[in-house]
């Protein structure tokens, strides 16, 4: 399907083998209803254990079977109302599907909400007891392990009652930030390459920084961060407000930091955390050079921060069909073994990915699924680089569940966000290092590399950056120093002068960027991003190199779900994340990629 089309098509004018076969989850409606009805029942059943998972482990045994049951249908039934829903927004049927589900969720959360503390109140002794006794009870000693883990953390009922009630107030920072950054600030028009008038937008403001035209670049900067400097105080007003909510969280439920408590439940130490910036700081000569390249390449007599978007690269078209980006995908993740390929293969054939844009469909590109199907993939794909990428990097993850449902129980089948980007990020690594090995057009080879330096740029030092903007302004608050819009320009401002080096002119409009991004309000999380993207470098590092021997740790990696925390699983496929050994791998990737393009333009 070629989809060359300006107009985007309906939904029942893309082809049958283009969509995804959701008949695989359920083959008609009724069943869905069935399986909905049944949940409710299952969940109402629940009620039936409150109070008694102390009195015996049988009893403890019948609940957490209980539990488990309920929750696995209702996945089934939630994932696939979901996924009805994402093909067509303006399918009320489907949408009504969607909006029952997400009510069901809450119904089946509240029922299950007493098993928690209950176990927590269950003394060591005897639930060690019970474990032992009871052999059909061993199996669920992880997850059990992981509820009394939290036990130092959590308060009595009487607190955990006030706790649950603060959290509306807890929230209202990122609730507030949300209605600003996305209702309530309007950006200013500016003129396009054609000097058209064109409003500012979000969404719009990277699209316009990839401009070849200068001014264009400089215009969208200055107008984008111009609008955030008029509401300053207001912003940093409210970071301030979502730093100190967590300060408060953590002080009650007894961890030593902020940082502390957002790690824990991946637990994860806070070393890997300082080992990635770290690494960082004592690789930080090659994201100079990288600007200097850029510079040199640009032409530019300075470079500033409105010039690091824009590829380096000029007349390097690249049109990718879907059909190409699929050849070309099996092509570059064949170094993966048979099985997988296969498997890949098998995917690409049996309905798991929906391909094309249709009116009314949900934007961006995910993978998701149940235990009970096999995975999905929800793609828009046009014909770039870009989406060859994304579809090998959904792919990945597809690949990654397919595995850990394959091998691993229900209750230990799903994997955490440290490791999720892994599977996907390694997909894309491989992908690259077979366009590079196997492209003679020259043009096209400094392409390839532009784009995977800018992979290293955002994904690894920048979302490192913000990592270290993170860990800086919580340790000042924890000190009592006020974190006013000064103070908070003044730190990012420095940080950018550490990471992009002699070579750039650090704008002071700059200093604000800190003020749009949206992940501060989610905090302690951009540094997975950073460790999954180096992670899947070195272990894609290693498979080019080592072979079997390294495909095989890394298919292992892939077959263990979450059967164990993430530290320990990434150490199957050869990568410990308590040194900061992986990322200096994965920085060695990046030196070997400046060495190549500096190369070709000699």
């Amino acid at each position: 399907m070629a989809n060359k089309s300006t107009s985007i098509p309906k939904r029942s004018e893309i082809p049958d083998e283009y969509k995804w076969k959701l008949e695989d989850i359920y083959s008609n409606n009724d069943l869905w209803e069935k399986d909905f009805a049944e949940v409710k029942s299952l969940a109402s059943k629940l009620g039936q254990y409150k109070g008694t998972l102390a009195e015996s482990s049988d009893n403890l045994l019948k609940c957490l079977d209980a539990s488990a049951k309920t929750s696995r249908l209702f996945e089934k039934v939630y994932v696939y109302a979901q996924m009805r829903s994402h093909e067509d927004s303006a399918n009320s049927f489907y949408q009504s599907y969607a909006d029952r589900s997400d009510s069901l969720s809450v119904e089946v959360s509240s029922a299950g909400s007493f098993v928690v503390p209950e176990v927590l109140a269950i003394p060591d002794e005897r639930l060690a007891g019970f474990i032992k006794e009871n052999e059909k009870l061993a199996f669920y000693k992880k997850y059990i392990d992981e509820i009394v883990r939290t036990k130092s953390h959590v308060l009595n009922a009487s607190e955990e009652q006030i706790m649950a009630m603060s959290g509306e107030m807890a929230n209202a920072p990122g609730s507030i930030y949300s209605m600003l950054n996305n209702a309530d600030i309007k950006f200013p028009i500016i003129k396009d390459e054609k000097g058209n008038d064109v409003e500012l937008t979000k969404g719009r403001f990277i699209q316009l920084m990839e401009s070849t035209d200068r001014r264009v670049r400089k215009d969208a900067f200055e107008a984008f961060y111009t609008t955030y400097k008029k509401q300053r105080n207001t912003l940093a007003s409210l970071l301030n407000s979502q730093v100190k909510a967590n300060i408060f969280n953590a002080k009650v439920r007894k961890y030593g930091s902020s940082r502390e408590s957002y790690l824990f439940p991946d637990n994860v130490p806070e070393s890997v955390y300082d080992n990635l910036i770290q690494a960082m700081h004592d690789n930080m000569h090659l994201m100079h050079r990288y600007m200097k390249l850029r510079k040199q390449m640009l032409s530019l007599d300075e470079l500033h921060m409105y010039d690091v978007y824009t590829t380096m690269v000029k007349d390097a078209k690249m049109d990718i069909s879907y059909e190409e980006a699929k050849e070309t995908v099996k092509k570059g993740l064949a170094v993966l073994g048979e099985q997988y390929s296969k498997d890949l293969a098998k995917g690409f054939t049996s309905g798991w990915i929906d391909v094309y844009e249709n009116e009314g469909k949900r934007s961006g590109a995910y993978s998701w699924g149940c235990y009970d199907s096999h995975p999905y993939v929800l793609l828009n794909h046009t014909e770039t680089v870009n989406n060859m990428f994304t579809l090998a990097h959904e792919m990945g993850h597809a690949l990654h569940s397919f595995y850990s449902d394959a091998n691993q129980p229900y209750l230990y089948a799903q994997y955490k966000i440290f490791v999720a980007e892994v599977a996907s990020t390694l997909n894309e690594a491989l992908l690259m290092d077979y366009l590079l090995k196997n492209t003679t057009d020259k043009t096209k080879k400094m392409y390839l590399l532009n784009y995977y330096m800018e992979q290293f740029r955002t994904t690894v030092y920048r979302q490192t950056m913000f990592a270290e903007f993170e860990r800086i302004i919580h340790a000042k608050a924890e000190a009592g120093e006020s974190l006013t819009a000064d103070v908070l320009c003044q730190i990012y401002h420095d940080l950018n002068v550490q990471y992009y080096g002699p070579d750039m002119i650090v704008d002071e409009l700059i200093d604000m960027e800190w003020s749009r991004i949206p992940h501060f309000y989610t905090s302690f999380y951009v540094y997975k991003y950073a460790t999954g993207f180096s992670a899947a470098t070195s272990i894609a590092h290693s498979i080019i190199n080592q072979g079997k021997p390294a495909i095989d740790k890394y298919l292992e990696f892939l077959k263990s779900g979450g059967s164990d925390y993430p530290i320990e699983l990434l150490k199957i496929a050869g990568v410990d994340m308590n040194t900061p050994e992986p990322v200096n791998n994965a920085l060695k990737v990046f030196e070997n990629l400046l060495n190549q393009m500096e190369e070709l333009i000699k």
